[in-house]
């Protein structure tokens, strides 16, 4: 059924990198959004001017809305309708793209590493550190902000941390990554390179996940975020699944707990506040599974529509204190997911001015997007 535009109450949203992969599953997540409409979609120069049905290959198993099928691609400048920017660009060419659009007055989320690490750049998983998008008000532009989420492997190890970092502190952390296909974008990793292969190596990823979540899980101060005080070292690799990565991880812990305490801190992890009525929010942002198989990417990455973590294989450790299994969603909870939920967070928090003009939605419970 095709989709017709929303009400102009709605917030218009730019999706940059729109006929990528992440660009595709944020078109996705927006369809039917009670807060946002898509007024926008932009991509490079070669997809410009052409409908976006013919300026992409639609890889999703959702069916295209025919609506968004006619909408004519644009360049990334911003000049073009919108409000948010939610960005799926490529690293490679983020980074004055999204400057551009937040110092013309957007409201910019982006998956991009370029911005991540900037002192007055939130690194948001609006469960865990919501109050971290504070950082914005020391932003240097007029009206627009920019807000990133974090490496889509660092999501589901943070989300597991949180807890027991809250609980115990948490003090080193020795984690190996089985990431999916998926997080390579299309076309991704050859498959003559993967089929009945592990490739023990993805650029750039090793060194995000050993200092992202010390960023994340840190203390926000009047002088910046004030590192949580650990080490972290990772070992990544690409495995022939297509969706959701699983993270083998070991932590010492800074006070001696049972296995049951560490068991329960995961049970009944408790989100930050700031993150409970948002739309793309799941019920259970983390779930303990205790079957000793579990979590598997075929069973749990779809939890909570994509956003819900998985716990499982919880051990003691005889090289640190304990292990366990953790598996999310690589391109919803690890990407659009979470751009659309931090973009959430910003309509909430009324913190950014290009967004203050705009009502604070509530809608009712059934109205909840997931």
């Amino acid at each position: 059924m095709e989709h017709s535009p929303t009400s102009s109450e709605h917030i218009p949203v730019t999706v940059l990198g729109a006929t990528g992969m992440v660009g595709q599953r944020i078109i996705e997540r927006l369809r039917n959004h009670p807060w946002f409409r898509i007024a926008s979609l932009c991509a490079s120069e070669k997809s410009a001017g052409k409908p976006y049905a013919e300026a992409t290959q639609w890889r999703l198993p959702s069916p295209l809305d025919p609506y968004i099928a006619r909408m004519q691609v644009q360049e990334c400048i911003p000049t073009v309708e919108g409000a948010i920017a939610l960005s799926g660009l490529d690293s490679s060419v983020a980074g004055p793209i999204e400057r551009h659009f937040a110092e013309s007055g957007f409201a910019v989320v982006s998956n991009a590493r370029n911005h991540r690490m900037d002192p007055h750049v939130p690194l948001i998983i609006p469960e865990v550190n919501a109050d971290h998008l504070q950082l914005i008000t020391r932003q240097q532009f007029r009206s627009g902000c920019t807000v990133t989420n974090p490496n889509c492997s660092t999501t589901g190890l943070v989300m597991a941390l949180k807890p027991l970092h809250d609980s115990f502190g948490v003090t080193n952390v020795d984690v190996t990554t089985l990431q999916a296909a998926s997080g390579a974008g299309y076309p991704g990793v050859p498959s003559m390179d993967l089929i009945d292969n592990v490739v023990p190596f993805i650029s750039g990823e090793e060194e995000k996940m050993a200092t992202e979540p010390r960023k994340i899980l840190g203390t926000l101060e009047a002088d910046g975020i004030r590192f949580a005080d650990m080490q972290l070292s990772a070992q990544c690799n690409r495995v022939p699944v297509l969706d959701g990565h699983l993270a083998c991880v070991k932590v010492g812990l800074r006070q001696r707990a049972t296995r049951q305490q560490v068991e329960d801190a995961l049970r009944n992890f408790r989100p930050s506040p700031g993150s409970l009525s948002l739309p793309s929010s799941p019920e259970e942002p983390l779930v303990y599974l205790g079957n000793p198989a579990h979590p598997q990417p075929r069973l749990h990455r779809d939890l909570g529509s994509g956003m819900t973590v998985s716990v499982g294989r919880l051990q003691e450790c005889d090289v640190l204190d304990y292990k366990f299994v953790v598996l999310s969603h690589n391109t919803i909870r690890g990407a659009a997911g979470a751009a659309v939920q931090n973009a959430e967070l910003l309509v909430r928090s009324r913190l950014c001015g290009a967004l203050q003009r705009y009502a604070v939605f509530d809608p009712p419970e059934q109205q909840k997007h997931l």
